[in-house]
């Protein structure tokens, strides 16, 4: 006797084949036509000529610039976006609410008002860069003002991919932990970093892949000062009003190729970081 027939749930989202179609067009409009369209460019150059303006002293030290600043900011966020989330997730406190939208500000706010806002506080005139002036530290106009500035536009995406992870750990099983003989320092490194592990790599490419694009809040607090403060993207906008469409092309490229190394790597180290703890795909 045959299996009854069941008639299979109506899905919200069309069929495989209509939503895949949609999905691939939708990203080769917008996405992957606007990159090829970048190395096509690239290409007409001709490999001496690229490598020519590519490999520039100036072009070296704006990217050097750009992802280290970039890199040291995810990395701050890395630690210290986890301790936001932590204190959000496990604490109950007044005005917690408030820290909680506060969180999300740098989404809302625009870039230029950023910046501006960070250059008036952290300019050796300013609120906080006057205190660091009389011990000889400058903040704003040097890398150091880069880095901050990328640390206040990328600090949201740490914290709102690690929250909701905490938040769905059970306390029981930190209390199983303390229950078997683990102090604080082994609950924390054994048990809840190793689940929320894939979620904070996340967070750090995203906080990296936002802070290397970054433009509007550090070109005011950078200085712009060639060789020592001046960032890719600003180099990028720099040959575009010089007319230099092929020396544009050639940094935006040599970013592009560097960025997608360095976020296929990290999705490589989360995909085994995965696999290592068993959280699934």
């Amino acid at each position: 006797m045959s299996a009854p027939f069941r008639l299979r749930a109506p899905s919200v989202i069309p069929g495989f084949g209509l939503a895949l179609g949609f999905t691939l067009s939708y990203l080769a409009i917008l996405v992957l036509l606007p990159l090829s369209a970048l190395i096509f460019r690239s290409a007409s150059l001709g490999w001496a000529q690229f490598v020519a303006l590519a490999f520039d002293p100036r072009v070296l030290a704006a990217l050097r610039l750009s992802f280290g600043a970039s890199l040291v900011a995810a990395l701050i966020n890395m630690v210290f976006g986890l301790l936001v989330a932590w204190v959000l997730v496990r604490y109950r406190f007044p005005g917690r609410r408030f820290v909680d939208a506060v969180i999300d500000l740098p989404f809302a706010l625009p870039t230029a008002v950023a910046g501006i806002a960070l250059t008036a506080l952290y300019a050796p005139n300013g609120w906080v860069g006057q205190a660091f002036a009389p011990l000889g530290m400058k903040i704003a106009y040097t890398p150091v003002g880069i880095v901050v500035a990328l640390v206040f536009v990328s600090l949201p995406f740490v914290v709102r991919t690690v929250q909701p992870v905490l938040e769905e750990i059970d306390a029981e099983l930190e209390q199983a932990a303390a229950t078997l003989g683990a102090n604080r320092f082994q609950t924390v490194t054994r048990v809840v970093l190793p689940t929320i592990m894939p979620s904070l790599l996340t967070g750090f490419a995203l906080a990296l892949a936002r802070s290397v694009g970054e433009y509007g809040s550090v070109i005011f607090i950078a200085g712009n000062i060639p060789y020592v403060s001046e960032i890719a993207p600003l180099l990028i906008v720099i040959r575009l009003e010089e007319f230099n469409y092929g020396g544009a092309t050639a940094v935006a490229t040599i970013m592009l190729l560097i960025s997608f190394a360095m976020l296929l790597a990290i999705n490589l180290i989360q995909a085994w970081s995965r696999r290592r703890y068993g959280l699934g795909a």
